[in-house]
């Protein structure tokens, strides 16, 4: 049976591993008011982290509920998801989303996003 945990292995630590996806993001998914950036690792399972600014979203409560439910979906796609390490960038806006809502579009995110790692590898 899967496990469905969420330790400090799954998540992007350092300011290196951000720069990593930023600087060679193979894939982007894009809805409305959420930008995922991923990049293949070696890892062997994916990783995640957020960028959700004061500017884009002015209320902490609001930012860490769109991070908690994020966090759970990828907590639960984890074993779906191909081996990347993946930025997940906040818009203006996603505060506004009702928690169904926020969680349809990051449910079609990871869809189009194991898509497009699936397309690549045949590629190569």
């Amino acid at each position: 049976m899967a496990e469905f945990e969420y330790p400090r292995r799954l998540r992007l630590l350092t300011g290196g591993d951000f720069k990593r996806v930023f600087d060679k993001a193979a894939f982007k998914v894009s809805e409305q008011p959420l930008l995922i950036l991923s990049s293949p690792n070696d890892l062997g399972h994916p990783r995640v982290g957020f960028v959700i600014s004061k500017k884009n979203i002015r209320r902490a409560v609001k930012r860490n509920r769109v991070r908690r439910i994020i966090r759970e979906s990828f907590r639960l796609h984890q074993h779906q998801l191909p081996n990347v390490d993946i930025v997940i960038l906040a818009r203006r806006g996603l505060d506004e989303l009702e928690n169904p809502e926020l969680h349809k579009m990051i449910e079609r995110c990871w869809s189009r996003l194991i898509k497009k790692a699936q397309k690549a590898h045949k590629k190569s």
